[in-house]
């Protein structure tokens, strides 16, 4: 991160946004990076946090940590930066001519995969997947294959377990429309990280 300014402020004794920086700049970037790919767009996002934060410094409640409502704060600026992505998407057709067809891969009643198609294991050791760092780099790696919008829609479904209702309403998206998304991500993604992971 490029500042380290110290900043006055009449917040409460048990804020510290002097220290903002130092304690929750590593984590909120790496947070942003997952969801976002662009390293500079992820620094512009959590000093953004950061102002806007010492904005709202007044209405911190304190009902959570400083760390989760610094969080909270950056979650909302990603979520602005997924709408502008998908609305400057919504011309373009969700399905193409070379995407499988997602019948063909899950249940029509509960979206599930089929049971001939469910995916193989990825014998991935640690008990949570997403704490592998090689892990985390191969779906990163397929994830900037699928298009921005449905990178979107399976970042706030998957990482930030966003409702279909928040995701649909935040992305201006009709739930026919995020089911097509959803399904076809989740076989795009399936078959990048079987060819790439396992």
């Amino acid at each position: 991160m490029r500042t380290k300014d110290k900043v006055q402020t009449s917040a409460p004794n048990d804020v510290a946004p002097h220290l903002w920086v130092d304690q929750y700049a590593d984590y909120l970037f790496a947070y942003a990076c997952l969801r976002i790919d662009d390293s500079e767009l992820a620094r512009d996002l959590v000093q953004d946090t950061f102002l806007g934060a010492l904005e709202r410094l007044e209405k911190f409640d304190r009902q959570c940590l400083e760390k989760t409502w610094l969080t909270a704060i950056l979650k909302n600026k990603i979520f602005d930066v997924y709408r502008k992505k998908a609305s400057g998407l919504k011309r373009q057709p969700l399905l193409t001519a070379t995407a499988p067809d997602s019948d063909e891969f899950f249940d029509q009643e509960d979206g599930h995969w089929k049971e001939e198609h469910c995916p193989a294991s990825f014998a991935i050791e640690q008990p949570d997947a997403l704490q592998n760092k090689e892990f985390q780099g191969v779906l990163q790696s397929c994830m900037k294959k699928l298009p921005p919008l449905w990178a979107s829609v399976f970042t706030m479904k998957h990482m930030d377990d966003e409702s279909s209702e928040t995701i649909c309403t935040g992305l201006c998206l009709t739930s026919s429309n995020y089911w097509v998304i959803i399904h076809r991500s989740k076989v795009h993604l399936r078959s990048c990280l079987q060819k790439n992971w396992m």
